[in-house]
């Protein structure tokens, strides 16, 4: 059955998802987007009325004051509703009522445009922070939309469409030009490239062939792909995406939390201030009823935390949504602000640092043996075997484009390797274990060359021809390219560099000095690694810990921040990593811990600013005294700029 993407016709090419569905790609700050956001045309629409009505004060108050009314409920109406939300529900003061009150009061005294300018520009910087938040919940979760509903099963010959729910592993499945890859898979038959940008942010298409792993919620490009299912609906990395984004909408930083505590006792205490502010002066201090009044309406405006408020949450998803679009995801906000302090980044070795699949180094011959008839006779007998060490030897015979040989009866030897008859001879290949007792000067120079291979860091095997060494073959897991790039990017950070790996020492040293890592802890168990990172954290504070395994899962859960690998990471280790690096790109690691940092000193920067803008007017008000114009516009125009200030991180 086959099917092609000129020919096709559109009703079919439709089956099973939408035509050609949209992915994520790179935004930046998009003004008509902002204009589209509902609260920033009530917010618009409300200083819009309040011009007009300033205008006709002129020639009509009550025309005037009409219009004022309803610029007050156009751009109050929300921040009101929450307010009073906030109070009947969870019995608390929050800043909205605040701004709502101060409105009202100067509404009360005369002020009608002053009260319009600051529920105006208030509702500019709530609508801005909202802004915020939608784009950092759509860099994160846009994918959500493509959400595969249905897929084309295959079975005995014929097509169904069928919800992806009923997909069952070892289902074979049709994806047409076009359509989404409805679950994860291994491609059985067809060649095509996959837009992976909605799960590993990479910006062009990956190609894919027979035995290509692909993922639900990508986009086929222009050949028919036959997938086999490998995972369920919910096991697969597209679900796992889900989880995250629903967890990381409901984490915010420490510094939040706090900043929330903050602002109930504060605002109950701005009330109580202004109560005071309203009742003591005209007895004590002998002024008019109106002047403290207005003094009281000042100070209720320029003390709320308003700015304050908004110093952390902007920034913070904007540093999120920032890292999602680089397929970076965070579960929380509190994991970004823990990884701006980090000091140790520890590594594991297998599949983090190195691309986690043996290859073939070194393949020698013995002498009276021909290296191509050798290679050919292994990788014979090896593609009998699922091994990952025989996997490197017939990739090895393939990428040399050596011909097979026809096996005549094999058979695994447990514990030690795999033999096989070819042409009557014998021929077995197993741990290099049989040359700890041989004798003899050919055995001495086998012992000599796997000395030197070992202490290179591979793995050695035998290739003998009856009880006679043929051959003897190198195997090392190989350093990822962007390994060693990756650890000096976060030396140039200043932060240390650890691997903790299960493997032997001398292996471990060798990838170590390729890397160029400064500590190596070898030879350890799962819990040996839990140790090292206590250790690490102790020594030297908050600790990052990259892995992609079930073993790596418990250090990942002890480390400050734990960080999975999305493309290779096992499952235990995704849903257990703070921080999911989709496109399994470690240099991004330096680059992500950098933005924590920025994002934590924009924060500084915004909550310094606020406290500073704050206190001025509030003593200003008291010593010479500002008219209340003066301090909607210092204090809301100081809340906007903190908002803006977070914003520059999504750049």
């Amino acid at each position: 059955m086959q099917a092609t993407s000129k020919s096709m016709p559109k009703s079919i090419a439709r089956q099973g998802g939408a035509q050609q569905p949209r992915t994520p790609g790179p935004r930046r700050f998009d003004p008509l987007a902002v204009l589209s956001n509902s609260e920033m045309q009530a917010a618009l629409g409300s200083g819009l009325i309040m011009l007009v009505a300033w205008a006709a004060s002129g020639w009509s108050e009550v025309l005037s004051v009409i219009l004022y009314v309803i610029s007050y409920t156009l751009g109050g109406w929300m921040k009101a509703k929450e307010g009073v939300e906030t109070l009947v529900k969870e019995r608390d003061l929050d800043v909205n009522l605040l701004m709502i009150a101060a409105a009202l009061g100067a509404a009360s005294i005369g002020y009608w445009n002053e009260g319009a300018m600051l529920i105006f520009i208030f509702a500019l910087s709530g609508a801005l922070e909202s802004y915020t938040m939608e784009r950092s919940k759509k860099d994160i979760s846009s994918l959500l939309a493509l959400k595969p509903a249905t897929a084309v099963r295959i079975e005995q010959g014929a097509m169904s469409e069928v919800p992806i729910d009923q997909l069952v592993l070892g289902d074979l499945l049709l994806v047409r030009p076009g359509e989404l890859v409805p679950a994860d898979g291994k491609v059985c038959r067809g060649e095509s490239s996959v837009n992976q940008a909605s799960i590993t942010g990479e910006s062009l298409p990956v190609d894919k062939a027979a035995g290509s792993e692909v993922f639900a919620g990508t986009v086929n490009g222009e050949g028919p792909l036959y997938i086999e299912v490998t995972k369920t609906a919910e096991n697969t990395l597209f679900a796992k995406i889900i989880r995250m984004v629903e967890e990381a909408e409901n984490e915010v930083p420490d510094s939040q939390r706090f900043i929330k505590r903050l602002e109930s006792v504060y605002a109950r205490v701005v009330v109580a201030a202004t109560v005071l502010l309203i009742t003591l002066p005209p007895f004590v201090l002998d002024w008019s009823w109106s002047n403290t009044f207005y003094k009281a309406m000042v100070f209720l405006v320029v003390a709320s935390p308003c700015a304050l408020v908004s110093s952390i949450m902007p920034a913070m998803l904007s540093a999120i949504s920032k890292s999602a679009r680089k397929g970076i995801l965070f579960k929380g906000g509190v994991h970004l602000e823990n990884m701006a302090r980090t000091s140790v980044v520890a590594f594991d070795k297998t599949g983090t640092l190195t691309e986690g699949i043996p290859q073939v180094t070194d393949f020698i011959a013995g002498e009276g043996y021909v290296r191509e008839e050798l290679l050919a006779v292994s990788a014979s007998i090896e593609k009998l075997s699922g091994h990952p060490l025989a996997e490197a030897i017939v990739a090895l015979a393939e990428a040399e484009q050596i011909g097979l040989r026809e096996i005549e009866e094999s058979q695994s030897v447990t514990g030690w390797g795999i033999e096989g008859v070819i042409d009557g001879q014998l021929w077995r290949i197993g741990k290099s274990n049989l040359l700890d007792e041989a004798e003899g000067a050919a055995a001495d120079h086998w012992k000599a060359l796997r000395s030197r291979l070992e202490q290179e860091g591979k793995t050695v095997s035998l290739i003998l021809a009856g009880e006679t060494i043929a051959g003897m073959i190198a195997l090392q897991d190989t350093v990822r390219p962007q390994a060693a790039a990756a650890v000096r990017k976060l030396h140039a950070l200043g932060i240390k560099v650890a691997m903790l790996t299960g493997d032997r020492e001398a292996t471990a040293r060798v990838i170590a000095g390729q890397s160029g890592v400064d500590f190596v802890f070898a030879g350890l168990l799962p819990e040996d690694k839990v140790s090292h990172v206590k250790a690490l954290r102790e020594q030297y504070g908050h600790v990052i810990m990259v892995g992609d395994g079930v073993n790596d899962a418990p250090a990942l859960a002890t480390a400050t921040v734990g960080m999975g690998m999305g493309m290779k990471g096992s499952g235990a280790a995704l849903e257990i990593a703070d921080v999911v690096l989709m496109n399994d790109n470690i240099e991004e690691i330096a680059g992500t811990i950098a933005l924590a940092r920025r994002t934590q000193r924009i924060v500084k920067q915004n909550m310094i600013f606020a406290v500073t803008v704050i206190a001025t007017l509030m003593i200003s008000n008291f010593v010479q005294g500002i008219a209340l114009p003066f301090g909607v516009v210092g204090h809301e125009g100081s809340t906007i700029l903190v908002i803006l200030n977070g914003l520059r991180l999504l750049r």
